[in-house]
């Protein structure tokens, strides 16, 4: 059998052990015997330098993709995967001259391009990575990602307006997008924009309704209006997903504690006790915990005007 033969043998015999999942070592093994009688089979580095990236030996992995790159010098894909790897390694400058070379060789390319700006972000070049993120949005305009970036970007910096008109173009074309959604809702919590918070939350959780993220925002809103019924609801629900979360456990205590004091909701002072011995048996330490409790055992003295509920 002549080698490029035995090198197909060796490359099929690793795609084997990559489909099993838990073979890594057979599989590296497989695709070096492949290169070792075929040092120009593209196809075994590049497979062996994504499972070097999925175990995190980014040098290794640059190794393989730089050979492809070599092999291949007017393959874009091969500086693409270069320059992720030189990415997860923090060699940014290095990251970014791949990218461009694969630019230079796709002009097109919308991942490309949105690799670029996540290097200039990386490297804290607002300005280069919004005039990137534009560029893919013009090359693209019905591609998500770009816009979806581009939002996240103005929203870490807090320029609220251009990130909402971002996000809502993601919404636009995509109104089931999970991340949008909740990335928006966040958006209005912080402008005090509690309605379209929860109305937005709320989506998500329609969506997916175990995500975590959206129920613990959507309790914290509900919270911070006084809307205690349906703050409790919602930190129910997380703790259903998540039984021993010694913060959601107290967030649900502090509620009840507020339903309790409101007597408007049926919650018992023996709840609220028992809500804060779990807590405290969790951590003996937690301060909020400890002085809630404290709070608790004193005589129920219920201001006449009572608590204030708002309903959403």
């Amino acid at each position: 059998m002549n080698k490029k033969n035995l090198s197909r043998r060796w490359f099929m015999k690793g795609c084997m052990y990559d489909r099993v999942g838990s073979r890594r070592e057979k599989s590296i093994d497989a695709y070096k015997k492949s290169i070792k009688y075929d040092d120009k089979h593209t196809d075994a580095y590049v497979n062996l330098g994504f499972i070097y990236l999925a175990g995190n030996d980014y040098e290794k992995a640059a190794k393989c993709f730089q050979d492809v790159a070599e092999l291949e010098p007017e393959n874009p894909e091969a500086f693409n995967n270069l320059g992720y790897s030189y990415e997860k390694m923090e060699r940014f400058g290095c990251a970014r001259q791949a990218y461009k070379k694969a630019s230079g060789l796709d002009p097109g390319n919308v991942e490309t391009m949105l690799n670029i700006a996540k290097v200039q972000e990386l490297e804290g070049n607002y300005h280069g990575a919004v005039k990137q993120y534009n560029k893919a949005i013009k090359q693209d305009p019905d591609n998500i990602s770009p816009r979806f970036c581009l939002a996240v970007l103005y929203d870490s910096y807090d320029m609220f307006d251009e990130a909402l008109e971002e996000y809502k173009g993601v919404l636009e074309r995509d109104p089931d997008h999970l991340k949008a959604l909740l990335n928006m809702g966040n958006l209005y919590v912080q402008l005090g924009d509690y309605g379209q918070a929860i109305k937005l939350l709320k989506r998500v959780m329609t969506l997916e309704p175990d995500n975590t993220d959206a129920c613990d925002r959507l309790g914290a809103v509900y919270k911070s209006v006084e809307n205690y019924a349906e703050a409790a609801e919602a930190y129910k629900r997380l703790l259903s997903l998540d039984p021993f979360q010694e913060e959601t456990h107290m967030e649900l205590a502090e509620t009840q504690y507020f339903q309790y004091r409101s007597k408007l909701n049926g919650v018992k002072k023996e709840e609220v006790r028992q809500r804060l011995d779990f807590v405290l048996t969790i951590n003996p330490n937690n301060g909020r915990g400890k002085q809630l409790l404290k709070e608790l055992l004193k005589d129920d003295i219920i201001p006449d005007n009572g608590l204030s509920l708002t309903q959403y």
